[in-house]
């Protein structure tokens, strides 16, 4: 039996923002991942984020210009306005 599985491609996407850094957690809730911040919470506590190839458990992690989150198969990319 032949099973046939077709892989979702991965999205991209360029975020910027206008200050230094944004937390993990408001950023989830700034792109509309996360509703709440404890939909955030629980998003990074199950280990479904990743920043830069490597899942991250920190919720407070600073996310700064250069980093790439990902989740739900997309990739988000952090530039500054500047």
């Amino acid at each position: 039996m032949k099973i046939k599985v077709n892989a979702a491609k991965r999205k991209s996407e360029e975020v910027l923002i206008n200050t230094d850094f944004i937390r993990l957690d408001s950023f989830l809730k700034f792109k509309g991942i996360a509703e709440t911040g404890g939909q955030a919470k629980q998003f990074i506590n199950d280990g479904i984020v990743k920043i830069n190839d490597e899942v991250c458990t920190a919720r407070g992690k600073k996310v700064r210009h250069g980093d790439t989150v990902s989740i739900f198969s997309t990739d988000y990319h952090i530039k500054n306005e500047n």
